[in-house]
């Protein structure tokens, strides 16, 4: 909701949190950005900068890639269990077939 400037990296972008409105209730907030390249890097550290900043009860992080040269790069990242009565909507995502 404010002006800011593109990063020159994620690894040090800055990193807003929004207080949460109902913390006493445990939900799924999902971003589906087809082929949104700049978060393919998403894996150790910047998830950890996540977890950091947002402190989330429970994260996942799930980055399907079109395939490229024939070889689909899927990134997928999670801090632990799904946290009992957390309903998670189904992908979407086909398994790759290769061709054929």
């Amino acid at each position: 909701g404010r002006p800011a400037e593109i990063p020159a990296d994620p690894l040090t972008a800055p990193l807003d949190r929004v207080p949460n409105p109902h913390p006493d209730v445990d939900y799924v907030i999902r971003f589906a950005i087809p082929e949104f390249t700049a978060l393919c890097p998403i894996t150790g550290q910047p998830a950890k900068r996540l977890v950091e900043a947002l402190q989330p009860r429970w994260l996942r992080i799930g980055g399907y890639w079109y395939p490229r040269g024939g070889i689909p790069i899927d990134v997928f990242y999670q801090t632990g269990e799904v946290p009992k009565g957390v309903w998670l909507p189904d992908t979407g995502v086909q398994p790759y077939r290769g061709r054929g």
